[in-house]
């Protein structure tokens, strides 16, 4: 047996144990998908609040998590690699800050950061979709793993005009069609 033959039983085994977790799980990823659209909805009528309120979320994050890490290096000063927590710590700190304090320059990092994670995402997406290609309703993830590139594509593109509310509304949108992936996927193998 070859190389190539191990790994199409390999890859027959985990689509047979996914569709057999579909069949079992739909409920959850029902209730997942709906939960996905309303917030995608959500994001994609009021997409400057849900920019600013990611920014400062995740401000709040980084800063509370910097004073973790900086209080832990003066509890642990003798501790291998002070130095590198110490910094962590510190650097966490201040961008928190400043994502709390310039939610709207933090949007412009956040935009080209997201772009890295759309693009990111959509090649994971892509990847799972043709795992996942002999079973049903496949293509859908495939869908939002190329809509996911286009997306980072146009935010590259466009990032500096429209970062204050493309964040939002692009992160809406995936999540409308993620949500929509998975409610048709969980009501296929409700049917099973």
């Amino acid at each position: 047996m070859s190389k190539l033959d191990d790994i199409n039983i390999e890859i027959q085994h985990m689509q047979r144990q996914m569709q057999q977790y579909l069949q079992t799980h739909w409920r959850l990823f029902l209730t997942e998908g709906v939960f996905f659209i309303f917030l995608g909805l959500c994001a994609i009528v009021i997409p400057q609040f849900f920019t600013v309120a990611t920014v400062i979320f995740l401000g709040w994050i980084l800063l509370l998590g910097g004073i973790v890490h900086v209080s832990r290096a003066f509890i642990f000063s003798n501790m291998p690699g002070l130095g590198w927590w110490l910094f962590m710590g510190v650097l966490q700190v201040i961008v928190g800050y400043l994502f709390i304090t310039r939610p709207v320059a933090g949007a412009l990092t956040l935009t080209m950061l997201i772009t890295l994670f759309f693009a990111l995402e959509g090649v994971a997406k892509i990847s799972l979709a043709f795992m996942m290609r002999p079973l049903a309703n496949w293509k859908l993830i495939l869908f939002s793993g190329v809509t996911a590139l286009v997306f980072a594509l146009i935010i590259w593109m466009s990032w500096s005009e429209t970062a204050h509310w493309l964040l939002g509304l692009f992160l809406g949108i995936n999540m409308v069609f993620l949500g929509w992936s998975l409610v048709r996927i969980s009501l296929h193998y409700k049917a099973q």
